[in-house]
């Protein structure tokens, strides 16, 4: 079965032109995959690709147009991208090395001299097999005695480590990384492209380095990861409530529609019953009438005998009788009616007309009910960006005398090292914290003065406010820091915010001034519509406009300013949103980051509230927000590193 499996693998990574293992595989656009040199050479044979500049598919004829068709024929399918996840496959299938007793492969070394010497050991960075007598020699070499060496006496799985070819030279392994063009390449590129280039290392001398940060992304990642499930479990859970409360309304629904339609049934029957009532009363009149006609009919008919009887009998006092009975009007029906209900309006006809129109207009303003829907705010209908601790920083270090107040904090990353910088007042220094070889360092810079604000200049270099001493100190961070120069300002700056390589920022009381790089003053900020503007223009910071966000604990307020000293905004929230703002940053969006009391609030880049961030830990001071979107916070003797998730 294994072997079948192995032929199947082997089978999916071969080329259908030349039917071997795919050689620098490259993928079409129909997602069929060849060797880059068999699409050169097949291209070449289709004169009616060339003249359409496509790559048409030898297995679909679907055609993949050319990036760059101005290029030569033959430099065309070095445009098609790679296909990673087969060379990936290739290289896992070449990955393992089986050796047995009976079958182990010669030593390297002793072969290249002649000899047939078993191999016993295998160095998986050298990629070769070694016997006994090399790998003492291997091993005792100061250029590979850190290798790792697997012994190979037993049925092993020798691990092979990939290598990546340059492109260009294709006998050349990539090994070398320009820092300064941030691209990796062999050694021949970096004789002929970057001869100039002042930052080239080996990969080999960054991999603790990478090992570090990329185990550390894992880390967020799979936090994120765990709170993206979470909201997805919630929202799942959500969703079915979602469902079962569809259906509590509908039944409500249907409850309140089966009232409706009993209460109008109610009504038909009252009408029903009303003409039921009416029907039977005219019916019971009619009856009466019927009665008295048929007394009368009687009467009529007793008088008419009399009459007749009368006239047969021939007798004179009969006669008279019936004659006086008939003038007395004792046969009329006034004599036998029941005078009582005589007056009594009596029923005529019963006619039935539906008021429809009006019907019709009720149950159009007819309502069962109404729906209460709350909605979520807007901007939020993704759960909040919600703080995650990652990492948390004694700011103590050897050689304070007090405990330290860390009052502002910068990040940069120099030569691929991540580093935090932060100024301590009590101890009058500026602290790097950052991680070398899985190591955690530290460096403290003294000054004369308690430092204050700090920004960052240039890629490896920092600028700090030192308010009592009137100095700006420019400081280089290696990540250790070396002081480069101190400039000295005509007032006490707390404050400052780098706006260009000829000029910065700087916040005092009373004022935010625009300086040059010695100090000088340019121009200052201090009222806007004859009021002062900041009184304690402590944090401030640059967004991605080049407009002055000033954080003022003083007036309570964050303003937005441009450099000409126009103001674009204000935001100074009362009641309960009152700020007592400290540091302030801009994430890549735009979005505006002040530290608060016991928490950070996130406002949009026009300075409308957008909600508060409880999860701080701590009362922050200053802050700093990088281009991942991770925030650096100091405060209260300790550095927090915190991801919005």
């Amino acid at each position: 079965m294994a072997t079948s499996r192995a032929e199947k693998v082997t089978e999916f990574l071969t080329c259908v032109i030349c039917q071997e293992l795919y050689t620098d595989p490259c993928t079409l656009r129909c997602d069929h995959t060849f060797c880059r040199k068999c699409v050169t050479g097949y291209i070449q044979t289709r004169p009616d690709a060339v003249q359409s500049k496509t790559i048409p598919c030898l297995c679909c004829r679907q055609d993949t147009k050319v990036p760059h068709p101005s290029r030569p024929v033959a430099e065309w399918a070095t445009q098609i991208k790679p296909s990673i996840i087969i060379q990936g496959l290739i290289d896992t299938q070449a990955d393992v090395v089986k050796t047995g007793n009976g079958s182990a492969s010669c030593c390297s070394v002793c072969e290249k001299l002649g000899e047939t010497t078993p191999g016993a050991s295998w160095c998986t960075e050298c990629q070769v097999s070694l016997c006994k007598r090399c790998v003492k020699m291997h091993v005792a070499n100061p250029a590979s005695h850190d290798h790792e060496i697997c012994d190979l006496s037993g049925e092993v799985k020798v691990k092979r480590r990939r290598k990546v070819m340059c492109r260009e030279h294709k006998d050349e392994v990539i090994k070398l990384v320009c820092k300064d063009c941030h691209k990796a390449v062999c050694q021949t590129c970096c004789v002929v492209y970057h001869r100039k280039c002042e930052s080239v290392v080996t990969i080999q001398s960054m991999l603790p380095n990478l090992k570090y940060h990329l185990r550390r992304h894992a880390k967020q990642l799979s936090k994120k990861i765990h709170r993206k499930e979470t909201f997805v479990k919630k929202t799942d859970e959500k969703i079915n409530g979602s469902e079962k409360n569809k259906i509590a309304v509908a039944n409500h629904i249907k409850s309140a529609v089966e009232r409706a339609i009993a209460n109008i049934k109610q009504k038909g029957k009252q009408l029903m019953n009303e003409v039921k009532e009416i029907t039977d009363k005219q019916t019971k009149e009619l009856k009466a009438d019927v009665k008295l006609e048929e007394i009368e009919m009687q009467m009529y008919k007793q008088h008419c005998e009399f009459i007749d009887q009368a006239l047969v009998s021939e007798c004179e006092m009969d006669l008279y009788d019936a004659y006086q009975t008939w003038e007395s009007g004792a046969v009329e029906l006034g004599d036998v009616r029941d005078t009582d209900t005589a007056d009594t309006p009596r029923i005529d006809d019963i006619r039935f007309t539906s008021d429809t129109d009006n019907v019709q207009h009720i149950l159009d303003d007819l309502q069962l009910g109404k729906f209460d829907v709350t909605y979520q705010d807007q901007g939020t209908c993704l759960p909040p960006r919600a703080p995650v601790l990652v990492d948390v920083i004694d700011g103590r270090m050897a050689g304070d005398e007090v405990e330290p107040y860390l009052r502002d904090i910068t990040f940069l990353v120099v030569d691929g090292i991540q580093t935090v910088v932060v100024t301590d007042v009590y101890n009058k220094c500026v602290k790097s914290f950052y991680t070398r070889n899985n190591l955690t360092c530290h460096r403290k810079l003294p000054l004369d003065d308690s430092p204050w604000g700090v920004t960052q200049l240039k890629e490896n270099q920092v600028m700090v406010a030192v308010p009592e001493s009137s100095q700006i100190v420019t400081v280089e961070v290696t990540p250790d820091l070396v002081l480069l120069s101190t400039i000295t300002t005509s007032k006490w700056y707390v404050s400052l915010a780098f706006l260009s390589p000829s000029s910065l920022a700087a916040g005092t009381w009373d004022s935010v001034d625009i300086l040059d790089m010695a100090g000088h003053v340019l121009r200052s900020v201090t009222t806007h519509n004859n009021e002062t503007l900041f009184p304690s223009p402590w944090y401030m910071c640059v967004n991605n406009k080049g407009n002055i966000l000033v954080s003022d604990r003083g007036e309570q307020s964050v303003t937005c300013v441009t450099s000409e000293g126009d103001v674009v905004w204000r935001c100074a929230p009362t009641g309960d949103r009152t700020l007592i703002p400290c540091g302030i940053s801009t994430t890549l969006r735009g979005d505006i980051l002040v530290a608060d009391k016991n928490k950070v609030i996130r406002l949009t880049e026009t300075g409308d509230y957008v909600t508060d961030h409880q999860d701080i830990g701590f009362d922050p001071r200053g802050l700093y927000v990088d281009r991942h979107d991770t925030l650096y916070v100091c405060g209260e003797g300790q550095t927090h590193e915190v991801n919005f998730m």
